[in-house]
């Protein structure tokens, strides 16, 4: 399957319509549809992220991510993290950094 088959098949398994899925997510419908037709590889990156992390799929592959992470996926959860450490101010970023350090002491959390 191409990268394209793949994206419209995960977004029809989780949404009734690739329209339905463009209006969830504040797409427009005419830039996935040409994406779908002509290839997604001249897609912005943003765009792309925002689908991928929406459908849980790797955007470098487009196959569904773990629940756990692997190395090839690391990257994307970072971005996830990332995204919303962005939101915080500094006491909200020193509270992620304390359960984070109380997280890797748990081995459930590391293994």
């Amino acid at each position: 399957m191409t990268k394209e088959e793949i994206l419209k098949s995960e977004i029809l398994k989780k949404n009734k319509s690739v329209r339905a899925f463009c209006m969830k997510l504040g797409i427009p419908y005419s830039t996935l549809a040409t994406a779908l037709d002509r290839g997604i590889d001249g897609m912005a990156y943003g765009t792309v992220m925002k689908m991928c992390d929406e459908l849980m799929l790797s955007p470098i592959d487009f196959a569904e991510l773990n629940k756990r992470s692997t190395a090839k996926n690391a990257t994307i959860y970072q971005h996830q993290l990332q995204k919303k450490i962005l939101k915080l101010n500094k006491k909200g970023i020193e509270k992620i950094i304390e359960i984070v350090d109380d997280l890797t002491q748990i081995p459930r959390y590391t293994e």
